[in-house]
C-alpha cells in the first residue's frame, strides 16, 4: 500500500514538472522567473553531468530565462552569472529584488505622493503582484505596498502585468 502511495505522489509530482515545462516552452525567451527551491544548482550546461557553477540558496530570486533546452533553463541572475538550471527548480511566480541605491520607499498607494509604509534595502526580494509601467505591487512577508518598478530586478522596464 505505501508504495503504491509513493507511486502515485511520483507520477504527480512529474506530471507537475512537465505542466511547468510546458508552459514555459511556450513563452517566447527571454522572460522573467523566479527559484522555486531553497536550493537550487546552476550548472555550466544543460544536463546533471556538467558541473555545477553555483548552488543558490534563496527561494524567488528572480532570474531572466535567456536561452531554453529540453527540461532545461539557460538563466542570467541579478549579478549578470549565466548557467543552466532544470526547468523543475523554477517557477514562473513573479518576483522582484531591489537594486543598487538608497533604501527603495514601499508607499501605501500607486501615487508618489502616498505615505511611505516601509523602506527596502537592497537585496531585498519580494512577490510582485501586478506593475504597471512606473510601479510594483510587492509583498515581502507580511509587508505589502507599491514600489518603484525602475529599482527592481525582476521586472522589464514599461512591462504590464497583474
Amino acid at each position: 500500500m505505501n508504495k503504491l502511495v509513493l507511486s502515485i505522489a511520483g507520477i504527480a509530482a512529474l506530471a507537475g514538472a512537465a505542466n511547468v515545462a510546458s508552459a514555459q516552452d511556450e513563452r517566447e525567451v527571454p522572460y522573467w522567473a523566479s527559484i522555486s527551491s531553497g536550493e537550487a544548482m546552476m550548472r555550466s550546461g544543460p544536463g546533471r553531468t556538467y558541473p555545477g557553477q553555483w548552488l543558490y540558496q534563496r527561494r524567488d530570486l528572480p532570474v531572466k530565462i535567456v536561452q531554453r533546452y529540453d527540461n532545461w533553463r539557460k538563466i542570467e541572475d541579478p549579478d549578470g552569472t549565466t548557467g543552466w538550471m532544470s526547468v523543475a527548480l523554477l517557477t514562473e511566480v513573479r518576483t522582484g529584488m531591489v537594486t543598487r541605491g538608497a533604501p527603495l520607499d514601499m508607499r501605501i498607494s500607486p501615487s508618489p505622493d502616498s505615505a511611505v509604509r516601509y523602506r527596502l534595502e537592497e537585496g531585498v526580494v519580494g512577490r510582485l503582484d501586478a506593475c504597471n509601467g512606473t510601479v510594483c505591487r510587492m509583498r515581502v512577508g507580511e509587508a505589502e505596498g507599491w514600489v518603484l518598478q525602475e529599482r527592481l530586478w525582476g521586472v522589464d522596464e514599461d512591462e504590464s502585468f497583474e
